[in-house]
């Protein structure tokens, strides 16, 4: 999974000013009320906007209320950015189920994801974030004519420190959900894909959410660069399952220090035997971090596993439970849910 240097170039400069957004403190709203303003969001017009990026960007710059973006059920067929100079947004649907953004940009880009969220202090609940193209050319031949292939083509990239995602899907085929840096939350969600559809160097964990694989790839590429980061992704009570007779790696050494942890994980059968593999970093496996602790199911059987992969004691493990991990300042209770 080869990177432009063009996405390599604006990766590096988010990262350096994501320090605008973190420090910022967002303000609940008056008596009670945990958003200080809601802006509605409607296909029909029965709202303020007919666009959630039309509502994201009537939001003042700089901002530090927490204002919620209500967007009622629907097919939203854009491309939505919440950009760097604007924090402390609630956007929440009517359910992932009823609630879904869509676009079908592709190719390897910085700017082919369906959503975007650059600045830290974001909350997205009850959504789907769909990236149609690989979903509707999978196969060689579409209505007749030759598709390219699966190429990357991503539903959402997240990018800001203290991002928390309730109740969401994330629907796609290779590169379905760039996790690319800062301290995420992602509970109760699906997540589909098969070529390293969960990616990034995002310090995440993952709460009671399924995982489908749709073809054979790899579920995860965690790109940990160098051993003091402090990144990883833990996955926490999650479903791993897949489409009959298709198997996948749990994941692939994106970085030489690749951190993934599986913890009382449900692993079906679609895992393949020997669970990981190292990719680009073959003889310098010893710096990856890949861990299965309390797993269960016929995918968890790790006797054919890499000889590589840790063992991790229990405290060992509790670095990586959800309060140690990424909610060490408190910053969940904080939000306004």
């Amino acid at each position: 999974m080869q990177r432009s240097p063009f996405v390599f170039v604006v990766t590096l400069f988010m990262t350096i000013v994501l320090g605008v957004s973190q420090n910022v403190t967002c303000v609940p709203g008056t008596g009670g009320s945990k958003v200080a303003r809601t802006i509605v969001v409607d296909p029909s017009g029965r709202g303020n906007f007919k666009t959630i990026q039309g509502a994201i960007d009537s939001i003042p710059t700089n901002n530090n209320n927490w204002i919620k973006v209500q967007v009622n059920a629907g097919i939203y067929i854009e491309q939505v950015n919440i950009p760097i100079e604007k924090p402390c947004i609630f956007l929440e649907g009517n359910g992932r189920g009823r609630t879904t953004v869509t676009d079908n940009a592709h190719q390897d880009s910085a700017d082919c994801a369906t959503f975007t969220s650059t600045p830290s202090n974001i909350v997205v609940r009850g959504v789907t974030f769909e990236n149609s193209f690989n979903r509707r050319l999978i196969q060689n031949t579409y209505n007749g004519i030759k598709s390219p292939g699966v190429l990357p083509a991503r539903s959402a990239r997240i990018y800001g420190d203290k991002s928390a995602f309730y109740d969401c899907a994330f629907l796609g085929v290779q590169d379905t959900l760039w996790d690319v840096s800062g301290r995420h939350h992602f509970s109760n969600c699906y997540i589909e894909g098969s070529v390293d559809f969960i990616y990034g160097a995002g310090q995440s964990f993952y709460e009671g959410c399924s995982i489908n694989v749709t073809s054979e790839g790899f579920i995860t590429a965690q790109g940990k660069e160098f051993p003091d980061d402090t990144n990883g992704f833990v996955f926490s009570r999650c479903y791993v399952t897949g489409v009959k007779g298709v198997k996948a790696y749990l994941g692939r050494a994106y970085r030489g220090y690749s951190t993934v942890i599986y913890h009382n994980v449900y692993l079906s059968n679609i895992v393949r035997p020997e669970g990981w593999f190292a990719w680009n970093y073959v003889g310098h496996e010893g710096n990856i971090t890949y861990v299965e602790a309390d797993c269960k199911g016929p995918g968890a059987n790790t006797l054919n596993r890499v000889k590589w992969e840790k063992n991790f004691t229990i405290q060992q493990l509790s670095r990586f439970s959800k309060s140690s991990f990424i909610d060490q300042d408190g910053w969940l209770a904080k939000l306004p849910l």
